[in-house]
């Protein structure tokens, strides 16, 4: 599954490399909303992110709250929409500005426990809604900055498969060897596999989870290379 290419958003998000995106967050005045995301080989702006204050962008019928996933001309790629009622804070990715043209749902995601919402780190389970490639849980902790993807081959059985496809880390500083603010992290994004759909469950991440967590960070700052 690692060597071939998964598509889910789009083919032009699939890299035949291992991606690094430097993620930034440039507000702090609400979770998720500002994100820009980097290509780490290049420096070129791969995706950066908006919240629908009062809707009416691309496409016009997005509701408030409604956050949009954009490409680097500014072209729409995802809408992920929060349902209600959600008792474990579910959300829906849509493709394009789907949520506003009454398309079906691409995936959903939601936290498989209520438990644990002061370290962040219950387990959120994502499950694509169209023909299934795999099924995808988060392992770790968003607030953190130490989390990671993982697919889950369909078929289940003794011989079920399970491959890390992405992984969130907290971002160093090479020249200086300093590891910085939780503002600025890595999302690294397996060879092959849909940077797009990865940067969409980044965004539900931030949203289930938010930033707050309990303990000291120390322990965290040892994860600083990428999976084999």
């Amino acid at each position: 599954m690692a060597q071939r290419m998964v598509m889910i958003v789009g083919e032009e998000h699939c890299d035949g490399k291992d991606r690094e995106l430097t993620v930034r967050k440039t507000t702090l005045f609400c979770p998720g909303d500002g994100l820009e995301a980097y290509d780490h080989r290049t420096g070129d702006l791969a995706f950066h992110v908006e919240t629908y204050g009062r809707g009416g962008m691309c496409g016009g019928g997005a509701a408030a709250g409604d956050l949009a996933l954009l490409g680097p001309a500014g072209e729409p790629v995802l809408t992920l929409r929060r349902r209600r009622p959600s008792l474990h804070h579910r959300w829906d990715g849509f493709l394009g500005d789907g949520a506003a043209s009454g398309q079906k749902p691409l995936f959903s995601a939601r936290r498989s426990s209520i438990l644990g919402v002061g370290s962040g780190a219950a387990t959120v389970l994502v499950d694509l809604l169209a023909p299934q490639i795999a099924e995808f849980r988060v392992d770790g902790s968003f607030p953190r900055r130490c989390c990671r993807v993982v697919a889950v081959k369909a078929g289940g059985g003794e011989d079920e498969e399970e491959v890390v496809v992405a992984e969130v880390r907290r971002k160093v500083d090479e020249g200086a060897h300093v590891v910085l603010g939780r503002d600025v992290f890595v999302l690294w994004v397996r060879a092959g596999f849909d940077a797009a759909f990865a940067m969409g469950v980044v965004l539900v991440l931030d949203r289930i989870t938010g930033d707050d967590i309990d303990g000291d960070l120390g322990e965290d700052l040892a994860v600083a290379s990428s999976p084999v």
